[in-house]
């Protein structure tokens, strides 16, 4: 199916199940202990190895020597893995490194053996006896310190570029010009990387803990030389991925690896310690902002430019996109910079680009407002936008900015905010309010499905989408529930197989309007069978209640599959409507903090997040990921960072114990409140992403409460409390 048209009405409008808060389907399996894991596939794989990963100790060099003659001939050991006897391999179109190096180094961790013996304890003794003689070389750690080299723009991302900034900029009588850090950061996902593999001949099936299976399968047949169609991947539950699971990783390649040369099935997890440095991350950046207003806040000139690195080869931190959209101006300059660095991979992690863009972008956009002397939340209603601000002749598909932030401000008391920093005090602590704008594109991705119908009037879907804990299975039985007019009990949703259609995957936003709509296509297709299988008119026929009517004409849907099975496939496709309209979500975020007068210790203490994303196909499901989300941007605001060895290149913080994240006891009142909200020129669905969109400015509203409450601007993230202490007014 072509979605080249806007949406019309369509059986998903009933909105008898979708949109209701249903509970998730797996969750009685996960609470039980029943959902099985990629390292817990017993039944399936019995007498299973276990792998132990053995990663780099340098960031950069070379293998002069390994020797593994004493783990091979250690107890229980059935294989030693290196790049010397894995036999040729190739790289993944999306892997920046190879994932099992030598005798070259790139990066810190990076995966040069796998030991496989009958237990875990066995591997892990084994692999300590592994002696390797490394060559180091002088390598680029520090992005502060290579920043000043690099001030051309990419060559295949040029700076955008509309009107003259450099003139606006000059002759605005308002001017902000300010440069801000967010730091690398880790996913560090509950599951940690983990893959089993059993070959079957030249046959190899993997299960693995992956949010993209396509892209799994693609990448390991590419790496491993052999047809993509030998391979089997499954993934059918993932215990958070947050982008560090949207590629093939080593756990996945050396599972494999290891299998062959132990004739066993094997099973790999990346210790926690190895996680941040095998894998991948979010790089740091630097960005510099400048804002030119007239007098009364309107912006004329604007300009983000933001550096980041990663090894050669790899991609930017896209910064800088939202500010090609967020906010008008005639005048505008965005650009990327890239340095390389010897650190491990940058990738994508939750709102790749706008998150970090964000912390950026809406605290400068709050100093502006405050040189301009016009409330922040008035400031960015004052600039808003209802057409792409580079390509004014094209719309927004819907923009709802505006009612998010007057909703936000008369929910959250808005008003009872003090202007001037400082003023207002509960006993020992300065009390502030920030706001911020949520700002993230809608991605759309071509999306298959499969669905059958039995005689027991059992709807069956079957794709290859994944959920990553953010409730795929429901939305999706609720989507074809809908469009056969069957209760959700009846819906049997089988997801994360490799043999299954080819969906969007999770990631980037787009999974759940996409795999949905790829789920709608298959089902009009099997309306059309049923229809005709009973000799109704397919184009008015009426699913309810498990009948289907036409003019007065019933018969139970359970007639059509009477005498066998009927099957449907379909998958959604996206045309050029991404083309004619800008299509993006957006959210109004507003934060109350405490911070100690005496110590600087901030406490968020309430949050709002008001989000228009489209239809919204199940409020219990969204929420949950909006307030996920909302915690994740607290992380990012206070504790987050991956902190760098720039004399080693590696990040010391490596595990649990060292790399903060929120726990319960920081999170306080969250809010979520979705807009009434419907957007044909999305999909079928008409929905859109809502899981990133709940980050995308929450840092920012954090750190501008913190300035309200307090009166000193951190302009570098984390914001601990030693930036705080020195700029806090005297205690009385």
């Amino acid at each position: 199916m072509k979605f080249d048209k806007p949406a019309t009405e369509n059986p998903i409008d009933q909105m008898k199940v979708v949109g209701r808060p249903h509970d998730r389907i797996d969750g009685p399996l996960k609470t039980t202990g029943t959902a099985h894991y990629a390292y817990e596939w017993h039944d399936k794989v019995p007498n299973a190895a276990y792998g132990y990963v053995l990663g780099a100790g340098i960031a950069k060099g070379r293998i002069n020597r390994i020797d593994i003659q004493a783990a091979r001939s250690a107890p229980g050991v059935l294989a030693v893995v290196t790049a010397d006897n894995a036999g040729k391999l190739g790289k993944g179109e999306k892997n920046t490194a190879i994932l099992l190096g030598g005798p070259e180094i790139q990066h810190y961790h990076q995966a040069i053996a796998v030991v496989v013996a009958e237990t875990f304890e066995q591997a892990r003794a084994a692999a300590s006896l592994i002696e390797v003689d490394y060559q180091r070389d002088r390598g680029e750690y520090d992005l502060a310190e290579v920043k000043p080299s690099i001030t051309a723009p990419m060559e295949d991302q040029p700076d955008s570029v509309t009107g003259d900034f450099a003139t606006a900029f000059a002759s605005s009588p308002v001017k902000l010009d300010a440069t801000y850090t967010t730091p690398d950061q880790s996913h560090m996902a509950m599951e940690p990387h983990a893959s089993m593999a059993v070959w079957e001949g030249d046959k190899l099936t993997v299960w693995t803990s992956n949010q993209m299976i396509d892209w799994c399968r693609s990448d390991l047949a590419l790496t491993l030389n052999m047809p993509k169609e030998n391979i089997r991947v499954l993934s059918p539950y993932i215990g958070g991925g947050f982008g560090g699971k949207l590629f093939l990783r080593s756990d996945a390649l050396l599972a494999a690896l290891g299998a062959r040369a132990a004739k066993r099935p094997v099973k790999v997890m990346l210790s926690r310690p190895l996680i941040p440095n095998n894998t991948t991350h979010r790089p740091a950046t630097i960005q510099q902002v400048r804002i030119g207003t007239d007098e009364a806040g309107h912006i004329t000139a604007i300009s983000h430019e933001s550096w980041s690195g990663n090894l050669p080869e790899g991609e930017p931190e896209t910064a800088v996109q939202q500010t090609n959209f967020l906010y008008a101006g005639a005048n505008r300059h965005t650009g990327l910079r890239l340095a390389e660095l010897d650190l491990p991979e940058g990738n994508a992690m939750r709102a790749p680009g706008e998150a970090p863009g964000m912390m950026v972008l809406e605290i400068a956009i709050d100093e502006i407002a405050e040189k301009a002397g016009v409330d922040p939340v008035e400031f960015r209603i004052l600039n808003d936008t209802q057409v792409d601000p580079t390509h004014p002749d094209r719309p927004f598909s819907r923009r709802q900015l505006v009612e998010c932030l007057r909703t936000g401000a008369q929910h959250f008391g808005w008003q009872r905010r003090h202007p001037t920093p400082g003023q207002i005090r509960d006993g020992r602590w300065l009390v502030g309010m920030g706001v911020a704008a949520g700002f993230r594109n809608n991605l759309v991705m071509t999306s298959g499905a499969r669905v059958h119908l039995d005689a027991q009037g059992t709807l069956t879907v079957e794709t290859d989408m994944t959920d990553i804990g953010t409730g795929s299975y429901t939305i999706i039985a609720q989507t074809a529930a809908e469009m056969l007019g069957l209760p959700l009990e009846k819906v049997v949703v089988q997801l994360g197989d490799s043999t299954f259609p080819v969906s969007a995957g999770s990631g980037g936003q787009w999974g759940a309007n996409s795999s949905t709509a790829g789920v709608y296509a298959a089902c009009v297709k099997l309306r059309e069978a049923v229809a005709n299988k009973l000799g109704f008119d397919a184009q008015n026929a009426v699913f309810a209640d498990g009948k289907v009517s036409v003019d007065g004409r019933s018969a139970p849907l359970t007639d059509a599959a009477a005498a066998g099975t009927l099957s449907a496939e379909d998958t959604i496709e996206f045309a050029e409507l991404q083309e004619k309209y800008q299509q993006s979500t957006f959210a109004g975020h507003f934060v109350e903090v405490g911070v100690d007068i005496a110590t600087g210790e901030v406490r968020v203490r309430r949050m709002l997040a008001v989000c228009a994303a489209g239809r919204i196909l199940n409020p219990k499901t969204a929420r949950s990921q909006v307030i996920g989300a909302m915690t994740m941007g607290l992380g990012g605001a206070l504790m987050e960072e991956l902190a760098v060895d720039t004399r080693l290149g590696y990040f010391v913080n490596h595990d649990l114990a060292a790399y903060e994240v929120p726990v319960h006891a920081d999170i306080p009142q969250q809010e979520v409140i979705f807009l009434d909200d419907t957007d044909p020129v999305s999909s079928p669905m008409k929905a859109k992403g809502v899981g990133e969109l709940g980050l995308c400015g929450v840092s920012a509203a954090i750190a501008n409460a913190i300035y309200n409450a307090t009166g000193v601007r951190v302009r570098d993230y984390p914001i601990t409390l030693d930036k705080l202490l020195s700029g806090l007014p005297e205690a009385i």
